[in-house]
């Protein structure tokens, strides 16, 4: 396989590099290449996690080269496009035309990367067990051009063990050894899509490195781009992280999705509960419920530590109960609406259902995991006529479970009274409750969207 040209910078000479690696310091020679924004860094993954790194480290001096085995993806950041919302095709079109960030799905240029960081999927099994292919794939392409003096960084959300165990298992089979020859790091991402509060550069970041030299190395390469980095002392301390951070969310958003079904029974509000409830000034943190879990983490993270915990013979009771709650949501909601048009005389077979929102949260085009797409599926198996309208993705692409070939309808007041229901799945804010409440013929809310709406157009919006 021939190897790209990189463009690497132009004080960088590799019989230098060469010559660098076979310093007894390699360890300062490393930082000093970081410190001076002269290390080449290599992002493997660019997407949603991947991609905001090539941003950050581009625009404090150093080179960048993005590796993915999307063709397609690599070919759009050539042309200066993106396929992400929050990252405009602007800040890629800066990216590139300096000549300091290069996407490319030719991985034999790893041999020249300094630091790589890699930022791939870990989803789960058909049986809900952790799928950690891409994550052990892209390590053995990193260990056919490992070299020493790399630096390599996970940031793949997965359990304790991932990196000091199964991927330095991986890369010690070229011979090379952690903490000697090569530097080995985990740091959980953190990336929160379209909130413009919290990005990449001011979200604390958590980093283990499985050798002091290792933490060290990793340290120095995040401190350049981040506005503070918290070092822990391991590799598994920072996996395990991670983990906590998302079951602590959905542990309790589990929890107040079981409320709401409860007080559906009992006829209590769980909106106005949440909201009287988090006027209580300490003790209380108010989490929301939804049609169920969506993103790259939440619905996820939890099923990594309860199958991690079976080899401790260790049950996750606590944890494996939220996941059961969170992941019957869907179900919830499809006999909601099955219950609303059925009080209306309507069969669920054969009616017109309008879902609004495929992404997973509001203002992002993200729908990984998302529960809109099982909510369609179920709704299609029941026999119902299912459109979707969602501003952020006009049309459904092939997924892991699921390949619609749908795409987004107009939000227009002919279209919205033609459906027998609305189900909001998703509350952009982008949308128009008014003129849906105005123009819909029954609203099934799952986001509590249309809190706003008042008058005889309220009588049309079920609670679910």
């Amino acid at each position: 396989m021939a190897v790209a040209c990189i463009n690497p910078v132009k004080s960088i000479n590799f019989k230098e590099r060469k010559f660098f690696m076979t310093k007894k310091d390699p360890v300062n020679l490393l930082l000093t290449r970081i410190k001076e924004k002269e290390a080449l860094i290599g992002i493997i993954g660019l997407g949603y996690v991947g991609l905001p790194l090539v941003k950050e480290f581009h625009r404090v001096g150093f080179h960048v080269t993005g590796f993915d085995i999307d063709s397609k993806k690599v070919a759009m950041l050539k042309k200066g496009k993106s396929y992400i919302k929050h990252i405009t095709s602007d800040v890629v079109r800066n990216l590139i035309k300096d000549g300091r960030f290069k996407a490319t799905t030719d991985f034999a240029n790893l041999k020249f990367m300094d630091c790589i960081i890699i930022c791939v999927p870990t989803p789960l099994t058909k049986y809900r067990e952790p799928d950690l292919s891409f994550v052990f794939n892209t390590t053995m392409f990193i260990a056919k051009y490992l070299r020493k003096g790399q630096l390599i960084i996970l940031e793949s959300t997965t359990y304790p063990g991932t990196t000091d165990e199964d991927m330095k298992k991986i890369l010690e089979g070229t011979g090379l050894m952690a903490g000697k020859d090569f530097y080995l790091a985990y740091s959980p991402e953190r990336e929160d899509p379209a909130n413009k509060e919290f990005t990449t550069s001011n979200i604390p970041k958590v980093v283990g490195g499985y050798t002091r030299d290792c933490l060290k190395i990793a340290k120095a390469l995040y401190d350049s781009i981040i506005i503070r980095t918290v070092p822990v002392s391991s590799t598994k301390i920072a996996e395990a992280t991670k983990l906590l951070e998302n079951i602590y969310r959905g542990v309790n958003i589990a929890l107040v999705n079981e409320m709401k079904m409860l007080f559906d029974r009992m006829g209590i509000d769980i909106w106005e509960v949440i909201e009287a409830s988090k006027t209580k000034p300490f003790g209380f943190q108010a989490f929301y419920p939804g049609p169920g879990l969506g993103g790259h983490c939440i619905p996820i993270d939890p099923f990594y530590l309860t199958w991690k915990a079976r080899e401790y013979d260790f049950p996750t009771r606590f944890i494996e109960l939220a996941g059961e709650i969170n992941t019957s949501m869907p179900h919830y909601i499809v006999d909601k609406v099955m219950d609303v048009l059925n009080e209306r005389g309507k069969s669920i077979k054969g009616s017109s259902i309008l879902v609004l929102g495929l992404a997973y949260k509001k203002d992002v085009g993200d729908v990984r995991e998302s529960p809109s797409l099982e909510i369609i599926e179920r709704l299609r198996e029941k026999g119902a006529k299912v459109d979707y309208n969602d501003p952020f993705v006009q049309k459904t692409h092939k997924m892991r479970h699921y390949d619609f070939k749908m795409f987004s309808v107009p939000l227009t007041e002919q279209n919205l009274k033609k459906y027998d229901c609305t189900l909001i799945l998703t509350d952009h804010t982008s949308y128009d409750y008014d003129f849906i409440a105005k123009h819909s013929r029954l609203i099934v809310d799952t986001r509590n969207a249309m809190k706003g709406i008042s008058g005889s157009n309220r009588r049309k919006i079920i609670k679910a």
